[in-house]
């Protein structure tokens, strides 16, 4: 039973079968061919015997080993190794199939290569996960055959490897290197204008060319006998609320990701760098009802308490409660705090409706409040409209894009902060909010 299950015929086979077919066919005008296309028969027989034995000889003739990192990274390209190893003594064929998790649909994977005796390959592909979850990888299938490819003998490898796919994880990282070096600017990602600074005085230095000439210390210039300004730094550990709607609007998919999931990756990174910059971090999740709390706290561990909180966030077809929000803050967030607040408004009346409990969470605290643009709409509008059905649509795009845009400038008319941005855009938009209030000491 364990042979059946591992014998296959290769497809070089049938060729022969073909060419078999064609001599008996040749015979029917030349009978010479007849007996000759009998003989190639037990040629053939006798090399499927000969092939099984090359094959089935050893008790193992291949060795294969799929590398799997212990997380995934959501929307990000992650790397998968494949090692493998043959053992036959020949020059053996081979086709890997690595069976993928069901949430990529991908069912033709195949890679193919040969190997001389003892010798180890490896090769690496990529997959990109767009919803958070554990994934259960297949069997790892290799496919074996000899130099005559008559037929190949299957071995399996790493049946039901699971791994869990977390937000994501390298944007995290790429963010923390950037930002902690104040090197945003030269990579093109950050487009903030310093506008004052917080009177926390942290040392005098030499001048060099791009400081704040406002902050020449003229004493310790005269002492020096060049030019010294004052260094400031920004105040420390002050409390940051990522707060994630996960109601029916934040659903709509853009690239394949919803738009909740650019919310938490978002949300990892924009805590990965203010938890490095000494500031408490928490988050807070709700539709109809509080889903998930997590305190404000300045640990670099607790990051860890973040992610795995965010981990388990999905999103529901209810209509968020921002009433219920505002009550939740009131009574658990009691300090003056930076509220990130991730969600989305595709009409103006929804806005409004909400208007209210953004105001009553504006007076007590900074709040941000982060919406997104329909980049659908925008291609849209780009179009060159050719007939009265497509100029209907460019319209009506172009209503709903002036109404984004009609938000964002009641919302600053209120003295309420906001960003106003492309679901790809959010995590650099994001942080640079982040960083202009830090400099302007809003908070």
């Amino acid at each position: 039973m364990r042979f059946l299950k591992s014998f296959y015929i290769h497809n070089t086979f049938f060729w022969y079968v073909a060419i078999l077919a064609g001599c008996f066919m040749l015979s029917y005008w030349v009978p010479l061919m007849y007996p000759i296309a009998w003989l190639l028969i037990w040629v053939l027989l006798g090399l499927l015997l000969f092939d099984v034995y090359l094959l089935y000889a050893p008790d193992k003739g291949m060795e294969a080993e799929r590398i799997l990192p212990q997380k995934l990274s959501n929307s990000d390209l992650n790397p998968i190794t494949i090692q493998f190893e043959s053992l036959y003594p020949f020059k053996a064929n081979v086709s890997l199939i690595d069976e993928l998790p069901q949430q990529f649909q991908k069912r033709d994977f195949e890679h193919k290569t040969s190997l001389l005796k003892n010798y180890k390959g490896e090769f690496e592909y990529f997959v990109r996960p767009v919803e958070r979850g554990e994934y259960v990888f297949g069997n790892l299938n290799v496919y074996a055959s000899s130099p005559l490819k008559i037929i190949q003998r299957r071995f399996v490898f790493q049946k039901d490897q699971k791994v869990p796919v977390y937000p994501s994880i390298i944007q995290m990282q790429q963010y923390d290197f950037l930002a902690i070096n104040n090197k945003l600017s030269q990579f093109g990602l950050k487009r903030i204008r310093k506008i004052g600074h917080t009177q926390e005085f942290e040392q005098i230095k030499e001048y060099v060319r791009g400081d704040d000439i406002r902050t020449l210390n003229w004493k310790a210039t005269a002492k020096q006998n060049q030019l010294m300004v004052n260094q400031y730094q920004d105040e420390k550990s002050q409390p940051i609320y990522s707060i994630i709607d996960t109601g029916r609007s934040m659903k709509m998919p853009f690239n394949g990701l919803k738009l909740l999931d650019y919310a938490i990756n978002s949300t990892l990174a924009f805590s990965n760098v203010a938890l490095k910059r000494k500031d408490k971090t928490g988050i807070l999740t709700f539709s109809k009802t509080i889903e998930t709390y997590v305190p404000a706290v300045q640990k670099i561990t607790h990051l860890n308490t973040i992610l795995e909180k965010l981990y388990n966030i999905t999103t529901d077809f209810t209509d968020s409660d921002l009433g219920l929000l505002y009550a939740q803050v009131k009574r658990k967030i009691r300090h003056r705090s930076l509220l990130l607040l991730y969600t989305n408004f595709e009409h103006i009346s929804a806005l409004r409706r909400q208007l209210p409990f953004l105001l009553a969470l504006a007076k007590k605290h900074v709040l941000v409040v982060i919406f997104f643009e329909n980049t659908e709409l925008k291609a849209l509008i780009s179009t060159n409209a050719e007939d009265l059905q497509t100029i209907y649509h460019k319209t009506i795009a172009e209503k709903f894009s002036l109404e984004k845009r009609l938000m964002q400038k009641e919302l600053h008319q209120y003295g309420i902060q906001t960003i106003l941005t492309k679901p790809e855009q959010l995590t650099i938009n994001t942080i640079n909010k982040y960083l202009e209030i830090k400099a302007r000491g809003l908070l």
